[in-house]
């Protein structure tokens, strides 16, 4: 359609372009008068149309660039959303991390701690035992000697028992 009225807008400018100039008129020209209003009715009943068409042109080219701008829009926030949720995953995992650590340096310290208080229980323990196994040692030393020493007399008391007996004649 748009170019049918530029075709009838440069064929207006050509016809009167090349009209021949009425003497003495001051840039004056002789134009057909049918045609000319022919063609400027002509160009009157398609503008309308043209402009319609331009104007839903326009509208659609609006409508267009609205939804453009609304789907980038979503896209952009759907972005930043999914950045945020990374960024606030990445703190995440940062802050699982450290508390990791920290755990696993108290963990450490707690298991060492424990290990020495074991190692001393322990040696207390032993200590202890040792202590008790010397006191029975020497108990039962003395004990021994004191059964000796009363074993001594006994045994000499035997001795001579036992010489007596040897010495006695046997009856037969």
């Amino acid at each position: 359609m748009d170019n049918e009225v530029m075709e009838l807008i440069d064929t207006l400018y050509s016809m009167i372009s090349e009209a021949y100039g009425v003497p003495l008129g001051n840039g004056k020209c002789i134009v057909e008068r049918d045609k000319v209003l022919e063609m400027i009715e002509d160009l009157k009943n398609r503008l309308p149309e043209e402009l319609a068409e331009a104007k839903r042109l326009v509208s659609a080219r609006d409508e267009f660039i609205g939804n453009a701008k609304r789907e980038a829009e979503s896209v952009r926030r759907a972005a930043e959303e999914k950045a945020r949720a990374m960024v606030d995953r990445e703190e995440i995992v940062r802050v699982a991390r450290a508390r990791a650590a920290e755990l696993e340096s108290t963990a450490a310290s707690r298991a060492e701690a424990l290990k020495q208080s074991a190692l001393e229980f322990i040696d207390d323990a032993l200590r202890r035992a040792e202590e008790s196994a010397g006191a029975a040692y020497n108990e039962l030393h003395g004990s021994r000697a004191r059964f000796r020493g009363a074993a001594g007399v006994n045994e000499a008391l035997r001795g001579a028992q036992r010489q007596n007996t040897e010495n006695a004649p046997v009856s037969e």
